[in-house]
């Protein structure tokens, strides 16, 4: 199987790339201006627009991972780069998608989106098929999944990838919390009662590999453990791991003074999500309970 990535080299992009090849797939990524090409890789310059449409035909699937980091303070070119780095170029991918002759056009197209599509929902169950918030964030994750329309209305199956918090060491939301913990300075933020919905690198990897191999896998697919924790039974979690107390909560005024927007959105927020779809197609987890993940994603 030949599978292409955009945001290949970041930490799922790395991850899934590493798992196909051990597998014995070829794995290739987009490449931008500037970097250097392999043998199974495509070049394109999203800010463009522009892509290398004939080295597409061949690949069994698309994978769509590319974005701006959702880190740091919400400045409004900060929030154009969000929202543009998704959205303009999930539409030039599926727009090139949709042209290339049905021949050789991919037959699954998987495309990030994010749980933070749901917004700010207390403590209801978010199965696929609920409807979106009203946020920043869910305005962008309905952008970038309506972006992947031209390559739906081409036949190619679409599946959006409403990824979860990513518990990895080495990138994402868990990575910038262990100095604090490790420290002895975490703690819950604000009342602690909002649900975190999380997801193992390992386990993100496998879904995205569920979804490439199974054709019952369209439309929005929740990529997330079935055991969404509130934010203080996280803190206590990531304490326990690293044999540290969590009794330094943040307030939210702190949280907001620090963050602005980005922490009412993504801190504050709760979004108690239930991976209907996968759990539907008996997809099997690696490290389905929060301990044994963050114990997993410390391991050298």
């Amino acid at each position: 199987m030949r599978v292409l990535i955009s945001g290949s080299t970041g930490l799922i992009g790395s991850a899934l790339s590493g798992s196909l090849r051990a597998a014995g797939h070829d794995a290739g990524g987009l490449v931008r201006p500037g970097r250097t090409a392999g043998a199974d890789d495509v070049r394109w310059d999203p800010a463009m627009g522009t892509i290398d449409q004939d080295a597409l035909a061949g690949f069994d699937a698309i994978v769509n991972l590319a974005g701006e980091s959702i880190s740091g303070r919400w400045t409004r070119a900060k929030k154009d780069r969000i929202r543009d780095s998704r959205v303009c170029s999930t539409r030039t991918l599926s727009e090139v998608l949709g042209k290339l002759p049905p021949n050789v056009r991919p037959r699954v197209f998987v495309s990030a989106s994010a749980i933070g599509y749901y917004g700010n929902r207390g403590d209801e169950l978010l199965a696929e098929d609920a409807g979106p918030g009203e946020t920043f964030l869910s305005d962008v994750c309905r952008q970038w999944e309506a972006a992947t329309a031209p390559a739906a209305e081409a036949g190619i199956r679409v599946a959006n990838a409403r990824f979860a918090v990513v518990l990895s060491a080495r990138g994402g939301a868990l990575s910038e919390m262990l100095t604090p913990f490790r420290m002895g300075l975490g703690g819950r933020i604000g009342s602690g009662r909002q649900y975190i919905s999380w997801i193992a690198l390992a386990d993100a990897v496998g879904a995205i590999g569920r979804i490439i191999e199974d054709d019952s896998q369209t439309g929005p697919v929740n990529i997330a453990s079935p055991n969404p924790v509130t934010n203080a039974e996280f803190a206590a979690a990531l304490a326990r791991a690293l044999h540290r107390p969590a009794l330094l909560p943040t307030p939210a005024f702190a949280a907001r003074l620090a963050l602005g927007q980005m922490a009412d959105e993504l801190l504050l927020a709760s979004a108690r999500v239930v991976p209907r779809k996968l759990r539907d197609a008996g997809f099997e987890y690696l490290f389905p309970n929060l301990d044994e993940a963050i114990r997993a994603a410390l391991s050298p």
